[in-house]
């Protein structure tokens, strides 16, 4: 961790180090290094120019930044991280590097009051090659591990006020970072979650110190050539007058001249080698970042959701109407996200942890979808929208890895087997999802019936047992129960096996071609990997569900409910334990 001090200290000196970078994709299972700066010659001069002490605070870069008009950057095309992006994309994926948010925000105590103010990435990006000086002693570095961050503060500042404060930030300073991380680690060797959180930490300083060495912005003469870094344009070429334009106005707080230069370097880059400048690719990653498809479409899951739990509960047509159309919109963000990645990556999204859940949840979702009109059952639409709203919400929320477009690892490139395997695979984990959601119906009503009325023998009693609670449901379900509890959990279990069935064949089938996928790419059908293993054991489970139903058995609703519930958690060991807990050859996925 020797970089912590001369990385702060070359804050201090306004001087940049060169990052150390992999081009290129490695061989085998592992995935592509990811290069968070680029590597440039000794020659290659930040074409900001060198960083001059400014004395803006914290409001005035709120006025600066609201002054300004950064749109025609953001889809500039740049190469970062083994792909052609823009620089939106750059902005957000380095701010979140940097401070562990997607946006980046500062406190103000202007007039005794704590206020957070936050800034667009885009400005906090180019604010912090122009001006790095302002962020050294400032919440910039995110520290995700809460006892690092505690103990750093704890170090750091004496009033317990002000590291209360710092603390709820989830960041602490350049200048921290360079006095603290290694005490703390001398205080907490062999800890392997502090020393994970200090290699984060060394990640964001060299971004936040070493970002424009990312500005590889001008297009080369051949689609098959690497892209230029701006400052290797001569001194006098308009896109270089321009950066060092816009950084004369940036540090001056001359709103007008910076925006009258980004107009300028916005105008000149794309006519530098035309033929190659990507033109629709841009717009597509620009549509990409602004829909926010995945976002809006857990929330419209949710809604969806509820008003299609309602109608299975009132039977009231409209909201059934509502319900469905809210599923459609639901499913069509998702689709749009899901397609818009493809074309961007320039290949199937099922890739990564990240990439893998949002195939999920969207195969998951039209397979229950497509089943809900062929059986004319809303209740498989609330357990797509329930399986849509879950895993979106889990993928988008809780730093699943992945979220980055990046390249692939080369295994993966190796047959279009691969797309089918594991699409395949993807939709039978989606399916045992949707299988969990209905089981899980089926216990609450099972468990909660005692709130639904009264019971079947004074129904029976009365004379009020519906002729349409046959033999089927009783051999099915407990015969204790009102008539309208014993049609519901019919329904449900009806629908539980429905799903589980179609889970148990694609997923033998996925297995099947996994296994072919792995002769043509491995050279061998099967090697007890531990992805193959547990694929195969929770192929079992659902083996023993359908075998379980031909048997005398009971009360095979309820048995069948408790092992899907079974059933899910060995397939979330399958899909994310073995992946992160144990080595393997799918330590890719």
């Amino acid at each position: 961790m020797t970089q912590f001090r001369t990385a702060v200290l070359s804050v201090l000196a306004w001087f940049a180090p060169v990052a150390a970078a992999q081009y290129g994709a490695p061989d085998g299972n592992a995935h592509p290094e990811s290069q968070l700066v680029a590597e440039v010659a000794e020659e290659v001069q930040n074409p900001f120019g060198e960083p001059i002490r400014t004395e803006m605070t914290v409001e005035d870069k709120r006025a600066f930044a609201g002054a300004l008009d950064l749109d025609p950057l953001r889809d500039l095309a740049v190469f970062h991280n083994g792909r052609v992006k823009i620089m939106d994309t750059l902005a957000q994926d380095s701010v979140f590097t940097m401070t562990g948010r997607r946006k980046h925000f500062d406190l103000s105590r202007a007039g005794g009051n704590v206020e957070k103010i936050s800034f667009d990435p885009m400005f906090t990006l180019l604010d912090a090659m122009i001006d790095p000086a302002h962020y050294v002693d400032r919440p910039t570095i995110g520290v995700g591990y809460l006892p690092m961050r505690r103990q750093i503060l704890q170090n750091a500042l004496e009033d317990q006020a002000l590291r209360d404060a710092w603390l709820k930030t989830g960041m602490i300073s350049p200048r921290m970072a360079d006095a603290q991380v290694i005490p703390v680690l001398d205080a907490h060797a062999g800890e392997d979650e502090y020393q994970r959180s200090a290699g984060k930490i060394d990640r964001s300083l060299g971004v936040f110190l070493n970002s424009w060495q990312n500005l590889e912005m001008v297009a080369p003469q051949a689609a098959d050539q690497p892209w230029v870094h701006v400052g290797r344009l001569p001194g006098d070429h308009p896109a270089r007058l321009a950066m060092l334009t816009i950084a004369n106005g940036w540090r001056a707080g001359d709103a007008d001249k910076v925006n009258s230069a980004i107009a300028e370097l916005a105008q000149v880059l794309p006519t530098i080698n035309p033929e190659v400048y990507p033109q629709r690719k841009r717009a597509l990653e620009r549509m990409y970042n602004n829909s926010k498809a995945f976002e809006w479409g857990y929330w419209i899951y949710l809604f969806s959701l509820v008003s299609l739990v309602l109608a299975f509960g009132t039977g009231r047509k409209w909201l059934v109407a509502l319900g469905v159309s809210t599923l459609i919109v639901a499913m069509s963000l998702h689709g749009l996200g899901f397609g818009l990645r493809w074309a961007i990556a320039e290949r199937f999204p099922i890739q990564n942890q990240f990439e893998s859940m949002t195939g999920v949840s969207l195969f998951a979702a039209i397979v229950g979808f497509v089943v809900m009109l062929v059986k004319k059952q809303w209740l498989f639409g609330a357990a797509a929208a329930a399986t849509g709203f879950l895993i979106l919400v889990t993928a988008t929320q809780t730093g699943i890895p992945g979220q980055v477009i990046e390249r692939e690892a080369a295994i993966l490139n190796t047959s279009v087997l691969l797309k089918y395997h594991v699409t395949i695979v993807l939709t039978s984990y989606g399916l045992i999802a949707l299988g969990f959601i209905t089981s899980l119906f089926y216990l609450a009503t099972h468990y909660g019936h005692k709130y639904f009325g009264k019971s079947e023998a004074q129904i029976v009693a009365a004379g009020a047992l519906s002729s349409d609670v046959n033999e089927a449901v009783k051999e099915t379900v407990e015969t204790d129960k009102p008539a309208g509890v014993r049609r519901t959990l019919k329904d449900l279990d009806i629908a539980t096996m429905t799903v589980l069935q179609l889970a148990f064949w694609t997923l033998g089938v996925g297995i099947l071609l996994g296994a072919w996928w792995a002769d043509h790419s491995w050279g061998r059908w099967w090697a007890f990997d531990p992805k193959e293993t547990w694929a195969l054991v929770t192929w079992i489970v659902y083996l023993i569900v359908i075998h379980l139903r031909m048997t005398g058995l009971k009360d095979r609703g309820k048995t069948t409910a408790w092992l899907s519930v079974v059933g899910f958690v060995v397939m979330l060991w399958t899909y994310f334990g073995v992946n992160l807990l144990l080595p393997g050859l799918h330590a890719y996925a």
